[in-house]
């Protein structure tokens, strides 16, 4: 049987919202936005983009779409903000722990690549949401190539730190091997809670450390 990752920060926002409740207290505006972000992050990874619709993010949130649009101006708004988020926390996580970890080449990259990893399971909602393709907005898959690109740019740029003298030509190339690898690694690995956070780094480490081996 196959389990999944379920985000906690969803679990905690719905414990929270009760807690408010049960407590007569009302959610102040960040905690209620946050509650909307959590609900449409689980929404529209699950559901996709096309066929998610503002009112089933309300209901999953228990907002009513006045109070949704007060904190964003339309679906679409609410998702963009959901992508460039995740993906700029996505990538200062192995970033800061890169720069606090010392030791080897080797060891500093299996940090790196745990850190990624452990961002994703805290957040697999919004994680799932930025790695899979979205379909139905054209400006959505714009942003969303974007992002690829930027994040494709990044692991050149290791590469040309970590890596032999390679052909420049193949560096753009294996960036994408190295992006697409870690996000197809990623989404297989929500869908099977049963395996070890350290197998998966194990596995991209592995494959990082061949392409760096390579002259």
């Amino acid at each position: 049987m196959v389990t999944t990752r379920e985000d906690p920060a969803t679990a905690v926002g719905v414990k929270g919202e009760a807690a408010a409740r049960s407590a007569g207290r009302r959610l102040s505006a960040t905690e209620r936005r946050a509650l909307i972000e959590q609900a449409a992050a689980r929404q529209l990874a699950e559901r996709g983009y096309e066929a998610t619709t503002v009112e089933d993010i309300c209901a999953a949130a228990g907002v009513s779409k006045p109070m949704l649009y007060r904190h964003f101006d339309s679906k679409q708004d609410l998702c963009m903000g959901l992508l460039e988020r995740r993906r700029d926390e996505l990538a200062a996580a192995p970033l800061g722990t890169f720069l606090e970890t010392e030791g080897s080449v080797e060891q500093r990259l299996e940090a790196m690549i745990d850190a990624w990893f452990a961002h994703v399971a805290e957040h697999p909602d919004s994680s799932r949401l930025l790695f899979q393709d979205i379909t139905g907005d054209a400006q959505l898959r714009d942003l969303q190539r974007e992002l690829r690109r930027r994040q494709r740019a990044a692991d050149v740029a290791m590469l040309r730190e970590f890596g032999p003298p390679l052909p420049e030509a193949e560096l753009e190339p294996l960036g994408e091997v190295i992006r697409s690898s870690l996000t197809g690694l990623a989404l297989w690995w929500l869908e099977h809670a049963d395996v070890s956070r350290a197998s998966v780094v194990s596995a991209m480490l592995r494959t990082i450390k061949g392409m760096l081996a390579t002259p």
